[in-house]
Formats: C-alpha cells, sequence, structure tokens
C-alpha cells in the first residue's frame, strides 16, 4: 500500500530532496511519482539490484512527461528517426548524455525486461549512443521515449541528421588547464622555499606561501584528479584491481602527508611535486588517446570499404564504389545482394530478407514506388532502385558486427596480456608495501617519496597498449594490400592458423575469364531467356553466361529463385525455366567431370554450358608458399571432381561435390582435431563454413556482394599476397612478444630506482606516459618495417599453364 507522509527526506532513486510531500512505499521514500514508477517497474521485474549497483541513479526531472514528447507521432518525424521499420519492428538509436555508468549499461541494455516488446537494446558508450530495436505493433515511438525518459535518460533528439553536433568531453581538457595553472603558480610561490638559503625571508610570507600552496592544489586533488579516483573505485566495486588505483594512491598519499606537514608547519610538503605528476598525467593520458585516435582513423576500412554498386546511367552499367553513390543514383541489386542505402524501388520485384536488421529472415514483398531501408537483402530477382539517402558506411559497419556474426574464439595472447596486467597491479600493491616498510626502519623520512614513486613510476598500460597498436598497425597495412579486417582479433587468428580451406568456382579460379561453351539447341528467344534469368544471380557461373550472352536482349521473368548449391529457376509464359546442375534440371548424369550448367524448358534439356576455369594468378605460387611454411590445404568444391588429377599434388584433402552443409560440417570437423582454421569462399554457399572457421575471408571482386559472415573482405587482386598477409600477422607477434620484454625491462629498471629512493614522484610522473609512448613508437615502426621488407621485389614462380618459370616480380 502507497500513503502519503508529510515528513522531509531523500529520495531513493534520484537523491533529491523530497520537500513536503513524499511518496512512501516498501520503507523507502520518493521525490515523485515519476521516480516511484521506475523504482516500481524495477521492483515488479526483479532488478532492485540496480540499486546497489549506482546509488541515486535517476536524474530529477523538472517537469512531468506530458505532451514533451508528442512530437513523436508525427510520421514525418518518425521517418527521420528511424533507420529501420516494417509492420513489425522498427530500430533507432538515440544519443543518451546522462549515461555514465556500468550500471548506466546495465540498466539500458536490459529494457527487454521491463517491456517485452523491446527486443534488444546496445550501447555504445564511448558515442553515449543505445540502439533499441522494438514490436512496433503494441509500441510506438513515443511511448520508447518516454519509458527510457523515466528511467532518468532522457535522450537528446536532433531532427535534422545532416548537421550533427560533435560532441566532445570538454571537462578533460579544464582539468589539464586547472592542473596546469595550479602547477605553474605552485611552483612560482615555492621558489622562495627553495632558494632562500640564508632565511631571509620572513617566516610570516614561508607560512602564508605555505596555505597558499595547500589552498592551490585542493582543485588539482579534488577535480583534476577526479578520473582516476573514479576509475579505482568502479574497479574496486567489482572486485577488479586496475591500473588508477596505483596512481589514485600515490595522489592520496603525497596529498596527506603533505598537508600533514603543512597545517603542522613541520615541513613545506610537496605540493608542487604532486600537482606536476596529474598535471603530466594527464597530459600522458591524452597524448596517448590521441595517439590511438589517430591510429583508429588510419585503419578504419570505411574509407576504402571493398564493395561496390552497378549503376545503371544512360541504359549502361558501370561498377561505383559505395562511398561514390550519391542521391538520385539508381543501382542494380541483384540475387543475395544487400541494398546499400536508404532507396525507393524502381523497377522489379522486391523480397526483402532484413534478418540482418531484424534478426527475422521472413522476406518482405516490395513493388514499384516502396521505400526500402538499407541493409535488407534482396531473395529474389535483380531489382533497380533509386538511392534516396547518402551511403553511410558506418551503418553497413554496424551489419557486419552484428551479435549473430561474431566470433568467440579464445586467443592466447590476448588471455595472457589480460591476466598479465591484473597480476601487475597486485604486485606493484605489495611492493609498495614492502617499502614503505623498509623505509620505515632505514629513512622514515623517504617513505612517502618512494612508496609514490613506486605506485606511479610501475606502468602495466604499457603492456596494455602492446596488443592494440601492434595489431591495429596490421589492420591499416593489411587494408592497403587489400585486406579489410573485421577486427584486431582477426589477426591473431591469421597468424595461429595452421590450415587454410579453400572453394574453387569465384575463389581459386577466376570469376569473369575462363573457356565457355555451349553444347545443344538454343534459339535467340532462349538464350534471352537465359541471359535474364542469369543476370539476376551473382554465381561466378551465372555471371560467366550472363558475359558470354551479353549480346541478347532482355525480357520479363518472373517468380525468380536461386536454390543454394542447386540452380536457379524462374518462370516466362507459365513455363518454368531452370538452370543448374543435371540433377536440378532434370538431365541425365554426365559421364565426363566437366563443370557444367545446364538448361531445361518446361520439361525439356535444352543442353548445357561447359566451363574450363581459368586459375587466378599466381594461385600456383601461393599454394607452394604455403605448402613450404608447413600449412595444411584443403579445397572444398561444390562443382564435380574434374580438376582433382591437376589440383591435388597442392593439396593435403580435396573434396567435390559439396553442398553448404556438408562444407560447414568439414570445417567443424577440422576444428575438433584441434586445426585453426582459415576459410577462403566467395558467396552464399561457404556462408556456413566462412562463420564456422577461426577466420573467414571472402573473396571479393569488383560486384556489390556483402558477407557480414565473414572475418575478412579480400579484394581479388590481392590474392597473391596471402602468404605476406600471414607472414604480417606472424612478425606482428614477434613484434609483441619483443615490446612485452621491454616493456618489463623498463617497469625493472624504474622500480629498482624508485624502492631506492633515487626518483621524485614527479620524474616517474613523466617515465610513466613516456614508456607508453616508446612502445607505442617500437611497435608501429617494427610492424612498418616488416611490412617494407615485404613489400619489396622478390624472385616469385608464376602460374603458365599449370607450368612453373622463375621470373623477377613487380611490386
Amino acid at each position: 500500500m502507497i500513503e502519503e507522509v508529510k515528513v522531509k527526506s531523500t529520495c531513493y532513486h534520484c537523491g533529491e530532496d523530497c520537500q513536503d510531500a513524499p511518496i512512501k512505499a516498501d520503507d523507502r521514500e520518493f521525490c515523485c511519482q515519476g521516480c516511484f514508477a521506475v523504482y516500481d517497474l524495477l521492483r515488479g521485474n526483479d532488478m532492485v539490484d540496480y540499486y546497489e549497483m549506482e546509488k541515486t541513479p535517476g536524474s530529477k526531472r523538472v517537469e512531468e512527461h506530458g505532451n514533451r514528447w508528442a512530437f513523436l507521432d508525427n510520421e514525418e518525424v518518425k521517418r527521420s528517426l528511424l533507420s529501420f521499420s516494417d509492420a513489425h519492428i522498427s530500430k533507432a538509436t538515440f544519443y543518451i548524455p546522462a549515461v555514465h555508468c556500468s550500471s548506466c549499461i546495465w540498466l539500458l541494455e536490459n529494457l527487454h525486461i521491463l517491456n517485452n516488446n523491446i527486443r534488444q537494446a546496445t550501447v555504445n558508450f564511448t558515442k553515449k549512443e543505445v540502439a533499441i530495436t522494438w514490436q512496433n505493433e503494441n509500441l510506438s515511438l513515443r511511448q520508447l521515449v518516454e519509458l527510457i525518459s523515466k528511467l532518468g535518460y532522457a535522450p537528446d533528439i536532433s531532427l535534422n541528421k545532416n548537421e550533427k553536433e560533435v560532441k566532445t568531453d570538454r571537462s578533460f581538457y579544464y582539468k589539464i588547464g586547472i592542473a596546469g595553472f595550479c602547477f605553474g603558480n605552485i611552483m612560482m610561490l615555492s621558489l622562495p622555499e627553495y632558494l632562500d638559503t640564508k632565511n631571509l625571508v620572513d617566516p610570516e610570507y614561508q607560512v602564508f606561501f605555505t596555505f597558499l600552496n595547500l589552498i592551490l592544489v585542493l582543485p588539482v586533488v579534488f577535480y583534476s584528479s577526479w578520473d582516476f579516483y573514479k576509475s579505482a573505485w568502479n574497479g574496486l566495486k567489482y572486485k577488479y584491481l586496475n591500473l588508477d588505483l596505483t596512481i589514485a594512491l600515490g595522489i592520496l598519499t603525497i596529498f596527506g602527508r603533505s598537508a600533514y606537514e603543512m597545517i603542522t608547519l613541520s615541513g613545506a610538503g610537496y605540493m608542487d611535486s604532486l600537482s606536476g605528476l596529474v598535471f603530466f598525467l594527464l597530459i600522458g593520458r591524452w597524448y596517448q588517446s590521441k595517439t590511438y585516435e589517430a591510429l583508429g582513423f588510419e585503419r578504419d576500412y570505411n574509407s576504402y570499404f571493398p564493395v561496390a554498386a552497378t549503376v545503371v546511367k544512360e541504359g549502361k552499367e558501370e561498377t561505383v564504389l559505395l562511398k561514390d553513390l550519391q542521391v538520385g543514383d539508381r543501382i542494380l541489386v541483384r540475387n543475395q545482394e544487400l541494398i546499400p542505402a536508404d532507396a525507393k524501388l524502381m523497377k522489379g520485384e522486391g523480397k526483402i530478407d532484413y534478418a540482418f536488421v531484424t534478426g527475422e529472415s521472413d522476406p518482405v514483398s516490395k513493388s514499384s514506388g516502396d521505400f526500402m531501408y538499407a541493409g535488407g537483402r534482396q531473395t529474389g530477382g535483380m531489382i533497380e532502385v533509386e538511392i534516396q539517402k547518402p551511403v553511410e558506411s558506418s551503418y553497413l559497419t554496424q551489419l557486419w558486427n552484428q551479435e549473430v556474426f561474431k566470433k568467440y574464439n579464445q586467443f592466447q595472447l590476448t588471455e595472457v596480456v589480460s591476466s598479465l596486467s591484473k597480476r601487475f597491479t597486485y604486485f606493484i600493491i605489495i611492493l609498495s608495501i614492502i617499502t614503505a616498510g623498509y623505509w620505515y626502519f632505514q629513512d622514515a623520512s623517504k617513505i612517502w617519496n618512494t612508496v609514490t614513486a613506486v605506485l606511479i613510476v610501475a606502468c602495466p598500460c604499457a603492456l596494455a597498449l602492446v596488443i592494440p597498436f601492434s595489431f591495429g598497425n596490421v589492420l591499416r597495412v593489411l587494408g592497403k594490400w587489400g585486406f579489410y579486417m573485421k577486427s584486431s582479433d582477426s589477426v591473431e587468428a591469421l597468424a595461429t592458423a595452421d590450415t587454410v580451406v579453400l572453394d574453387k568456382t569465384g575463389t581459386i579460379t577466376q570469376k569473369t575469364k575462363g573457356k565457355l561453351s555451349f553444347e545443344g539447341h538454343l534459339s535467340a528467344k532462349e538464350k534471352s531467356l537465359v541471359k535474364s534469368i542469369v543476370r539476376n544471380s551473382t554465381h561466378p557461373l551465372s555471371q560467366m553466361i550472363n558475359n558470354h550472352l551479353d549480346e541478347y536482349a532482355l525480357v520479363k521473368v518472373e517468380d525468380f529463385e536461386e536454390i543454394s548449391g542447386s540452380g536457379l529457376k524462374a518462370y516466362f509464359n507459365n513455363e518454368v525455366i531452370k538452370i543448374g546442375s543435371a540433377k536440378w534440371v532434370g538431365a541425365e548424369k554426365p559421364d565426363g567431370k566437366q563443370t557444367r550448367v545446364y538448361i531445361s524448358l518446361g520439361n525439356e534439356v535444352k543442353g548445357y554450358f561447359e566451363f574450363v576455369p581459368q586459375y587466378r594468378e599466381g594461385l600456383l605460387n601461393q599454394l607452394v608458399q604455403l605448402k613450404d611454411a608447413g600449412i595444411n590445404l584443403h579445397l572444398l568444391s561444390g562443382d564435380n571432381d574434374q580438376e582433382k588429377e591437376t589440383l591435388s599434388p597442392y593439396f593435403d584433402e580435396l573434396k567435390f561435390n559439396q553442398q553448404p552443409m556438408e562444407k560447414l560440417e568439414y570445417i567443424r570437423n577440422l576444428k575438433s582435431q584441434g586445426r585453426k582454421v582459415i576459410m577462403i569462399g566467395d558467396g552464399l554457399n561457404d556462408a556456413g563454413a566462412l562463420q564456422e572457421s577461426q577466420l573467414g575471408i571472402s573473396v571479393s571482386d569488383d560486384i556489390y556482394h556483402f558477407s557480414p559472415a565473414c572475418d575478412v573482405i579480400m579484394d581479388a587482386k590481392s590474392f597473391p599476397k596471402l602468404q605476406d598477409a600471414m607472414k604480417l600477422a606472424k612478425s606482428s607477434m614477434k613484434v609483441i612478444k619483443i615490446a612485452f620484454v621491454l616493456s618489463f625491462l623498463y617497469n625493472i629498471i624504474g622500480l629498482s630506482f624508485a624502492v631506492t629512493a633515487q626518483l621524485s614522484p614527479i620524474v616517474c610522473a613523466i617515465l610513466m606516459p613516456l614508456s607508453s609512448v616508446t612502445i607505442v613508437g617500437f611497435v608501429t615502426g617494427g610492424i612498418r618495417w616488416w611490412a617494407s621488407k615485404l613489400e619489396k621485389p622478390k624472385t616469385r614462380v608464376i602460374q603458365k599453364d599449370w607450368q612453373t618459370s622463375i621470373v623477377p616480380q613487380t611490386t
């Protein structure tokens, strides 16, 4: 039962004064109905643990919601805010300024417990954004925003998406500025103490300067240093000792000792060293963050994302990179291709699968004039769409990084470093206690400086920086080579792999080159039908046939369907046309082992296209190099075994006539044997195998074919550099190990000086970020040196009709 009582108290939810009319429930008091409503939501869903994680988590609202969010019912406003919406599911991303800690993340990512219409909420803490997917039949956009607003996280909504404000944390710069100002003034006021060797300064002035320094250091200790305390406290709260704990202890140790000396007039204290320590620590942190941001920009694959679209201009088709697409451009989207930007359907019948956005794979039918959101995959025939909004590669990045496509391989190196960093902090705290005990008996006046020096000079952050900067540089180099990686974990997977599994058609063979001939009889009209059907497919053989029949006109076919591992089907004048395997079209089993694509119209088999593949340039060289490096090579092909005799000398195992599920099971079996597997494929047939492998590499030619199931998209022209990419990844592991040794040597030398009272805290404050910068410089230079070494011209074996000759390679 809820009763109102007339007693002043503090709100259990937001911490504000309840004034004269608090609301009482469960022996807790609330300042308003809004705060009680949040508590009631949490209590009703067994989420009151939230209040143990964060005291007074809510923010005081100066007004009830009322009609504050009424504008969100406007259809035009909703469309501008939603990144996706259909009859069942909507998706939007909100900027939430109030997000500030792990408890905020916990509550926002558990919104589905508060309202079962919310399917998923993901918080991007660094950007203070939350992406929410919800069922819109029973929960409107306005109701969703009102819900998160009641929780104390009102979104900052800007309706002009083209003029997004850059939101920066200015408080960090204020902290640096205040620390620098106080440091300079404290140093100046401390000069009489340093230079007055003959006691010429009046004692009263010395006392005045001393207390003035004490006042000046307060904003440094209680404002500029606040982030160190907050981080240390959060770590302790969740039973985790981090580097900021040692820094916080060092700052408080110097301040406590100095304040005691100054107040009791027993000494001048070390406020100049303390303010200098905080100032240099903040400068070091700023420099590290800027360096990492610069590196992050360099390795941002969005700027050279290796996917393109087929643009129709004046009746001609041309391939254009996504970043060059403009609003108003008309592009072709084939079966199994993603729509790269919000667009309007102009021609064809859309059957859009929004599984990458909503998680549901049921196709949504679209007709001419319908609006379609970016990220949908066309599952029917080819369609022509007109771009309505600018392409944002960052949105495709979100699709690529969807939870369903994440892998949870445990990489040994990352685990070792994480464990070392944690144990290092324990070691430093124990060492500082031992140091204090030693100097207590030797020279008690040196306890504070030596303990502080030990706490500050130790730098596990150098260890923590080694992997991200090493792998980040590798990502940058590989990006220039045409290998676009989803995450830095892919570098370790590439370096540790011992087995490479390759698909055949479109992977080791070229999609648009090779000999193609037709056996049978097709009229000009029938050839037009075949061209009109294969044009809808991205399969390499379909594209080959499309190019072969380039001179024939197009006709309209209906109910296009592509069956993975079998072939294509469509209707013309109620007559079915099938293109694909012999079994699919109902032909007799072929006597030979050639790669064939059969054609049937109605119940009549009209003949077949016979394909003689042309292997990718440098393939033989790559296979030989990989085998020489001790890599196990396997071939999985959906085609017959025509090429078995030719390929068998270069592979440890070959499997032909493989269906998509058989490929996936084969990869799973290799992993069960302890193999670390790289799978290299090119399309839909390989999606399961790409996802199951430790590292999935999708080969991309000049057509737009986005594959979120892979970890790496490799430009087909970069195939000859596969072994170099693996060498660079392995070299990065060597650089990391050397960097670890250097980091440990630095800490051993620094600590040896610190425990023997030969380092002052301010020198330690300079050395600590300097060590990080040194490590970053070493790994960056090391990776670039290895990359330049691999890029040098060298002698290689080239392929020529499966014969070899030695020629100099050009870069």
